[in-house]
């Protein structure tokens, strides 16, 4: 099938087969590695990516459900190749540790702020209930999500730093 998207700004026209997952096309087609697979059965949250500013597991998107879609990838979030406010807290706080899960994360807090530019703690919590760690206690990337929140408010920027 012939397939038009978006992803992280840039308009996409492939030829593939409906069944394929978006998470194979980003990574072999658009050669955008950053998107992990883990679990392939959308359990563990690795593979996740925006779209349409909505954070789904690219593992369970086929490629019929992408047509028109604008979709954004962790390599999509820095600005002119530099880390946006969340990216950067991830670093600062201690979040990052094998890295993983990062991506993953990463995409789910930046939707959760994109919403809700100063969560609760619980908050964050439940938007992150679906992205699996087995390196942290999870404390200090809720603390990197709800510092990105408090400088986002802080700048009067509550856009999720997407191109």
């Amino acid at each position: 099938m012939k397939l038009e998207f978006t992803v992280n700004g840039v308009e996409q026209k492939l030829d593939v087969h409906p069944s394929r997952r978006l998470l194979d096309i980003l990574r072999e087609d658009l050669a955008l590695t950053g998107t992990k697979e883990g679990c392939g059965e959308g359990e563990c949250g690795t593979c996740t990516v925006l779209m349409d500013g909505r954070a789904v597991c690219s593992c369970l998107i086929i490629a019929s459900q992408i047509r028109k879609r604008e979709i954004v990838t962790i390599e999509g979030l820095a600005i002119d190749g530099q880390l946006n406010l969340l990216q950067t807290a991830f670093i600062e706080k201690g979040a990052v540790q094998c890295g993983f899960c990062t991506p993953g994360m990463l995409m789910s807090a930046t939707a959760l702020l994109a919403h809700n530019p100063n969560p609760t703690r619980e908050e964050i919590r439940t938007a992150l209930a679906g992205n699996l760690c087995r390196c942290t206690g999870y404390t200090k990337i809720i603390d990197a999500v709800q510092t990105a929140g408090q400088l986002q408010t802080d700048n009067g920027d509550v856009s999720s730093g997407c191109k």
